[in-house]
């Protein structure tokens, strides 16, 4: 029953978020933004969220995860309507930096939460169920975004995630109740930092927000430059997330009976594949079939990293495993769009996917070097 208030509250936090992303590069450049400030629009929301990640998801190990899940989501209303005010890129940016520290309290705990009920041997069951309530909501928001900008305009979107934000509150204030995670001894982040298998999934992490960042970010404008409209975008970009969605519990399930390793380096080569032959579509065909390919490659090995992340949290306290784990993927999306934004004004939008293919293959072959050195990955 927890897992189930959890997840439904999740989903609808999520789908207020998926509404408005693959929207803000758009609405950033109608604010005047380069380049760079579409880099820092995302990069302000990761900044903030790798920030205050860590402390939060130590700091619910002691005092409970329901609290932090609440107030999250309590600030996610409020800010969700302060973007209708936010006037030029810099406002907007604040927001989204604020917007972070939310972002903080809310999925690393909930994901803790999680594995704090997940069994011994059914981590990637359990974990991958969390993650189809979190792909899920994402998945849905750029398709329904997409509609509600082109049928009542930019501001009806806020306020809808405004109205989400406010009902997954509603929800966890009324019928989620506390985990037994409160009070929980040997927790340390520390501790978290220093495990092997930890360390090896945060370097996963990383690589996979920084090339799913530059996915997010700026595959909608060369969608945009190829003629798409804001429903076919938001359709690419549900694709991708949709996908994970529906494939997170098969290849949970499939984490838990082969050797996780490298069913997280199988995953993120075929992800990164993605962004290599972004550059080269020209159609909505074309650039829907690459989104799905992403999306493959991340449900392929999202499941497998995050049973690892679980097993080791057994050991330093779920919520300083999650919350490292998620705050290295806060700088992956803080180093991303920056990144890319640079690359973006000094040479072309496409130069984009190729820096992205370049940095996440480099990364792939770091971490897997490193995993494959920790023995009985598959039974951890």
């Amino acid at each position: 029953m927890s897992l189930s208030v959890l997840f439904t509250a999740v989903f609808a936090a999520m789908l207020g978020l998926g509404i408005v992303v693959p929207l803000l590069p758009e609405y950033a450049e109608s604010l005047g933004a380069s380049g760079f400030w579409i880099g820092a629009v995302f990069a302000g929301f990761a900044f903030s969220r790798a920030v205050f990640t860590p402390f939060v998801g130590s700091a619910s190990d002691k005092l409970g995860r329901r609290p932090f899940i609440i107030l999250g989501l309590l600030f996610y209303t409020i800010i969700s309507v302060t973007y209708l005010f936010a006037d030029s890129v810099y406002t907007l940016t604040a927001v989204r930096v604020l917007h972070g520290v939310a972002s903080a309290m809310i999925v690393p705990v909930a994901m803790a939460y999680t594995a704090e009920l997940s069994p011994k041997g059914q981590e990637g069951k359990y974990m991958g169920s969390f993650t189809v309530s979190l792909f899920l909501g994402m998945g849905l928001g750029p398709l329904i975004g997409g509609v509600i900008k082109d049928t009542l305009g930019m501001p009806y979107v806020f306020l809808s995630m405004a109205a989400l934000s406010a009902v997954s509150l509603l929800i966890c204030i009324v019928s989620l109740p506390e985990s037994k995670a409160k009070g929980t001894r040997n927790a340390s982040l520390k501790a978290a930092v220093k495990n092997r298998l930890i360390k090896a999934m945060m370097l996963f992490r990383f690589q996979n927000a920084f090339c799913v960042g530059a996915i997010m970010a700026f595959l909608p404008l060369l969608a945009h430059s190829l003629g798409l409209s804001s429903t076919q975008i938001g359709f690419v970009i549900t694709s991708n997330v949709l996908l994970s969605a529906m494939l997170q519990r098969f290849f949970g399930n499939v984490a838990d009976r082969h050797n996780r390793a490298l069913l997280v380096i199988i995953g993120s080569i075929v992800g990164t594949t993605s962004p290599l032959l972004i550059p080269l579509a020209s159609s909505f065909l074309q650039l829907l079939l690459l989104s799905l390919l992403s999306g493959l490659g991340t449900a392929i090995a999202l499941p497998a990293a995050t049973a690892i992340a679980t097993v080791a949290g057994r050991e330093v306290g779920q919520g300083s495993a999650m919350g490292a784990f998620n705050t290295a993927m806060s700088v992956g999306m803080i180093t991303s769009p920056i990144v890319s934004g640079f690359v973006k004004d000094v040479l072309n939008v496409k130069a984009v996917f190729y820096v992205a293919a370049l940095v996440s293959f480099t990364i792939i072959a770091v971490f897997s070097r490193m995993i494959l050195k920790v023995q009985n990955v598959c039974n951890v």
